[in-house]
């Protein structure tokens, strides 16, 4: 039997600023001889854990930050309500979109008075 466990992780970059989030099935196996080992999936395909190397999306950069679920996207609502408060600035296009840093920073940057 194979035991599965759902999460997710939001990913900034540190080199070009692109943030996304990511949602992995993580499945707990036993080989034959009994070792145990665990496997990563993301979108029906096998890839390598979030934690041990990830590389941007955008330039596959090395030095990534990894955070809990949810970071891009609580980030993506407060720019909508940033929007709404300041017609001047475009609201994100999508729900799609990919971050880049200062998007991500910029909700939470106090403003000069």
């Amino acid at each position: 039997m194979t035991a599965v466990v759902h999460e997710s992780y939001s990913f900034a970059c540190m080199r070009c600023g692109h943030g996304w989030e990511q949602s992995y099935e993580i499945e707990h196996h036993t080989d034959a001889d009994g070792t145990e080992f665990v496997m990563y999936v993301a979108n029906g395909r096998i890839v390598p854990s979030p934690l041990s190397r990830p590389v941007c999306q955008n330039c596959d950069g090395r030095v990534v930050r990894i955070m809990r679920a949810g970071q891009v996207s609580s980030v993506l609502g407060a720019a909508h309500e940033t929007a709404e408060r300041e017609p001047d600035r475009p609201a994100p296009a999508s729900p799609h979109h990919h971050w880049h840093l200062s998007d991500l920073l910029h909700p939470f940057q106090r403003r000069a008075s």
